[in-house]
């Protein structure tokens, strides 16, 4: 059990606890009713603007709708006012404009244009809205007129502006790669820049609104014919100058030029200066014609729609690049025709030109990319032509070398090098300059299996193997032409002149390392062909030393009296030296070893053979008692039969 006072205590806290809640009953129902009597309240404020906004909805909506209508009335209004000043403006077009497109776009080339887009966009309105309107025809007019006058223009912007470009601004062009040593861009400024906005304007116009493309033929038209005429002035430029030392370039160029002797051409058999200009002439106007392409393709780039530039290209550089062609078969032609006639120097010009245009093809081919084929073929076919042409001539020429019938005419007197030989190794030497162009012409017309994996070591090969064989029948020739000689001495001269030019040549140049390419011991094979010369030739003395040797002479003692037979070989012995002698200084003095070194070594050999044989024939027989008028006999002294055989091969004596 609880005791009483924890009971009473208990309870107290329980009573107050409920006190304390019915106090806060109380409180939250009175704050209940004032509640509600605030929400009555609100409720009746809320019905009442409700009511007051109904009836200002019912008023204002339709001053609402009057005005959205009144607004779009006004709208229309004024898109009809608009419609009607815009179709009024169409009407008004061709007063507008027509005095414009009288006078046309010269000097005013935007303004001009911009007419043009009017007149358009008015075509376009009648055309669509009023076909019958007889300003349709009027404004079609109109713009048919100003498109001539464009066209016009073009033509008249390119025809005025259009200049051949300098010579010497070619020759710097072309110049500038190789003779500069700091490479500097060198562009041609066909056009002048205001000008060139106004050309491109009028054909980006006339492509776009003018549905033309006649201006495109215009312009080729006029640039091929400015392209053709640069050439033909560079050309030009090169006959007017042929005299002077060499072709003047531009100051600019001028001084920096690197500072360093050109490669004077070595001088041709038979040919001029006014054909190595020629020559010259072509090369130049080859690369020149590479280079003002380039040029005319940027230009045409700027001008020509993309989608006909190759076609428009194609057709502009027609009349020059046939001209060139023209120009380089003709040269084949005249090759052909010295072929003809045995004339191998004009041959020559095929090689430099040639050679050119191999090292140009890959430029040729990169222009003329895009072209039809028929015009890339043009260069190829000139190089084949040349290349069969130029082939031709060698095997001729070696054939000629052969069977050159010159034999009892035009034969040197005097046993010299024969004019055969010295043209035939100078042609060779002039080869030396166009190794590979010549080496490719031999192996162009090979069909061997060898051919066709074509190296330039095959064609060192076949050039050195044809040098051998232009040798091989010179040499030949000149044995058949050695025996026209009467005298087998001054046959042998002839031989070891000529043989020993060709070996001296050979020497002096490559030649020599492109015969022993194919032949090691060639140079061996000419200095014994030399030697047997010489021995030969002195075989010529032995009539006159045979004279005073030991056959069949008297042996002299001093105790017994010659017999009178015995006296008179000895006289006739005397007598056959000294005439021997004189008729032989006589007839080998008018001879000639064109060789200082050949012929100091001839006639001191000779020299030594002859006075040692005299001296020891006089040193027997000099004191000899065998005739009473000695000084008959006994002409010379030994040393002066040494100064008549110093005097051989010397007509000046």
């Amino acid at each position: 059990m609880i005791p009483t006072e924890e009971a009473s205590a208990r309870r107290r806290e329980i009573e107050e606890k409920l006190k304390q809640e019915e106090e806060t009953l109380s409180f939250i129902r009175e704050s209940l009713e004032k509640s509600d009597q605030l929400t009555k309240n609100m409720v009746s404020i809320l019905s009442s603007f409700e009511s007051r906004l109904m009836k200002l909805e019912n008023s204002i909506i339709p001053v609402h709708k009057q005005t959205e209508n009144l607004q779009r009335l006004q709208e229309n209004v004024e898109k009809t006012l608009f419609c009607l000043d815009h179709v009024i403006s169409y009407y008004h077009v061709a007063k507008d404009t027509e005095k414009i497109i009288r006078e046309g776009p010269t000097g005013r080339l935007e303004e001009y244009l911009g007419c043009m887009a009017k007149i358009q966009k008015a075509v376009e309105y009648f055309q669509d809205n009023n076909p019958d309107s007889p300003e349709l025809n009027r404004v079609k007019s109109l713009f048919e007129k100003g498109k001539e006058s464009l066209e016009s223009e073009f033509r008249s912007l390119m025809t005025r502006h259009s200049k051949p470009v300098p010579p010497i601004l070619i020759l710097d062009l072309i110049t500038m790669d190789d003779e500069l040593e700091t490479q500097e861009d060198m562009t041609l400024e066909h056009l002048p820049e205001s000008v060139l906005q106004d050309i491109v304007r009028i054909s980006g116009w006339l492509v776009e609104y003018g549905r033309n493309q006649d201006f495109m033929n215009v312009y080729y038209q006029i640039r091929s014919s400015q392209l053709d005429r640069s050439v033909k002035g560079l050309k030009e430029h090169f006959r007017k100058n042929s005299s002077s030392s060499g072709v003047p370039y531009s100051p600019a160029i001028q001084n920096k030029r690197k500072d360093t002797p050109t490669k004077k051409p070595i001088k041709r058999p038979g040919r001029d200066d006014m054909l190595d200009m020629e020559i010259d002439a072509y090369i130049h106007c080859v690369s020149a014609f590479i280079k003002l392409a380039q040029s005319e393709y940027q230009l045409l780039t700027e001008i020509i729609p993309e989608h006909h530039q190759k076609k428009t290209f194609d057709s502009l550089i027609q009349e020059s690049l046939d001209n060139l062609m023209i120009e380089g078969d003709n040269i084949v032609s005249a090759a052909r025709k010295a072929i003809m006639r045995h004339d191998y120097s004009a041959v020559l010009t095929i090689f430099p030109i040639l050679r050119h245009l191999k090292q140009t093809k890959p430029e040729f081919d990169q222009v003329l990319q895009g072209t039809a084929a028929s015009t890339k073929n043009k260069l190829p076919s000139l190089i084949t032509s040349m290349e069969t042409t130029g082939a031709k001539a060698l095997e001729d020429f070696a054939d000629n070398i052969k069977n050159n019938p010159d034999k009892e005419y035009n034969m040197p007197k005097d046993g010299t090098v024969h004019e055969l030989t010295s043209n035939a190794i100078l042609f060779l030497q002039q080869l030396l300059d166009f190794q590979e162009t010549a080496g490719a012409m031999l192996a162009s017309q090979e069909t061997s299996s060898s051919a066709s994996s074509y190296s330039s070591e095959f064609s060192r090969r076949l050039l050195s193997t044809y040098i051998c064989k232009v040798l091989g029948n010179l040499q030949l020739n000149l044995l058949s032409k050695s025996k026209v000689y009467e005298d087998p001495a001054l046959s042998a001269i002839f031989l070891h002149n000529n043989y020993n030019y060709i070996l001296k040549s050979l020497e002096k140049s490559e030649l020599i390392q492109l015969v022993a390419v194919t032949q090691k011991t060639a140079e061996r094979s000419y200095r014994e062909h030399i030697e047997q010369q010489i021995l030969t030739y002195q075989r010529s003395w032995l009539k006159v030393t045979d004279y005073i040797s030991d056959k069949n002479l008297p042996v002299y003692q001093p105790v017994v009296k010659l017999k009178d037979k015995e006296r008179q070989v000895i006289k006739e012995r005397f007598k056959g030296f000294n005439d021997g002698l004189e008729e032989l200084c006589k007839i080998q003095k008018a001879w000639a070893i064109p060789d200082t070194e050949q012929r100091d070594k001839i006639r001191q050999a000779q020299k030594t053979i002859v006075q040692e044989a005299y001296a020891a024939f006089l040193s027997r027989y000099g004191n000899v008692p065998f005739t009473k008028n000695p000084e008959k006999y006994i002409k010379y002294r030994v040393e002066q039969v040494g100064e008549m055989i110093e005097k051989l091969f010397d007509t000046s004596a």
